[in-house]
């Protein structure tokens, strides 16, 4: 068994980090003070990554995307978790769920966003439907051949840019022994479509300039094309194509909490009390050997997860792992920096205080460490029937 890069690997890791350090570091303090990405920085950092060959990298090559595989884009996830999300958000990852595009579809939305012309946003979230996606109330009824939709959804990142939605909503609902359970489709929505609004979302304290935005849909008419995948067949589409987001909250988790790490070690050694760095006194340099462990474990659980999708091997138990592991390491790791950092940790002067609240959101969006548990532990106990 080989734990090492491929020298393929190696340089995507070196690439992809070269361009965060050179291209996203510098405008870090601005957008975190403005909460703003000015569109011309947004638009000179995609063109950079078009140049680069690394936009749509998660795409294969057939439809015009690098072709990477799960673990060469997991470390290239990994690298991008080391910057400002806002300002990595245009590094150009569109949802990989647009391979389930049909017919008209692959020339009027895949191609063209895996090209950059045109961008995406994933909308499924509602105010009472987060975890429980079936209670979503987001609603679409047909009407000959056209589907009208009503309702809101919330929390949706990415969507002041977006040209279009992948909108999942409800289409009917069948009656089981363990009571009703929603029918979702999934649906394509181009922005500026009547009936169909984008407004600006909630103030977050963490991802400065990453905004999230509501939808709300009033009686927005849509053609039957509009339909991704089949009708009633959301959640076969999210099965098939969404496992993905998980390792990427990950991969991000590690890379970020690894850039986090450096500033610990690299302070504990400088900074002096009583004589002595402080990483010579046993309270402090235990932390450090605790989060390089953590970090390396969780690097190791994402690394297997992406690797084993690679293989073609079940991996929703590795999955679930690496995420809430990783994400819960992140949070580890960031207050450990801030304690060993002191006062001087909680001021603007350093971006501990920055990580510190960015790494809240891992343990809830994509999936909340509690639903992760679940899956790891159903896994492992529904082969022996409890």
């Amino acid at each position: 068994m080989n734990f090492g890069l491929s020298q393929e690997q190696k340089m995507i890791v070196g690439t992809v980090r070269d361009f965060v350090e050179k291209e996203i570091y510098p405008h870090e303090a601005e957008v975190e003070r403005t909460g703003n990405v000015p569109i011309e920085l947004g638009q000179s950092i995609k063109q950079k990554v078009i140049d680069l060959g690394f936009y749509a990298c998660n795409f294969p090559e057939s439809v015009g995307g690098a072709g990477l595989s799960h673990l060469d884009f997991t470390l290239v996830e990994r690298e991008l978790g080391r910057g400002s999300m806002a300002l990595t958000h245009f590094f150009g990852r569109p949802q990989n769920i647009l391979m389930a595009c049909r017919d008209e579809q692959i020339e009027r939305y895949l191609l063209p966003a895996v090209k950059g012309e045109i961008t995406d946003a994933l909308a499924m979230t509602e105010p009472d439907a987060g975890s429980d996606v079936r209670g979503m109330k987001c609603s679409a009824i047909s009407d000959g051949s056209d589907w009208i939709i009503n309702g809101s959804k919330h929390f949706i990142s990415g969507a002041e840019h977006a040209d279009f939605f992948i909108v999942f909503v409800a289409t009917g609902v069948d009656e089981t022994p363990r009571g009703p359970k929603k029918r979702i489709t999934t649906f394509l929505v181009d922005r500026g479509t009547k009936g169909f609004e984008v407004r600006n979302g909630y103030n977050s304290v963490s991802h400065k300039g990453y905004k999230n935005c509501i939808l709300d849909f009033d009686n927005c008419r849509l053609p039957k094309e509009a339909v991704l995948g089949e009708i009633d067949g959301g959640f076969a589409v999210m099965n098939e194509w969404l496992y993905a987001t998980r390792i990427t909250v990950a991969a991000f988790s590690v890379g970020r909490a690894r850039r986090c790490f450096d500033y610990a070690l690299n302070y504990a050694a400088e900074r002096k009390q009583f004589g002595q760095a402080i990483g010579k006194f046993q309270g402090v340099g235990f932390q450090i050997a605790d989060m390089i462990t953590d970090i390396d474990a969780a690097d190791l659980l994402t690394l297997k997860s992406a690797w084993m999708l690679d293989q073609g091997q079940p991996s929703n138990r590795e999955i679930a792992s690496a995420k809430v592991f990783a994400s819960e390491t992140l949070a580890s790791v960031t207050d450990k920096t801030l304690q060993i950092f002191g006062g001087m940790g909680l001021m603007d002067d350093f971006p501990i205080e920055r990580f510190w609240r960015d790494a809240r959101v891992e343990r809830i969006w994509d999936g909340t460490s509690e639903i992760q548990r679940h899956i790891i532990s159903r896994e492992l106990l529904r082969p022996l029937g409890a």
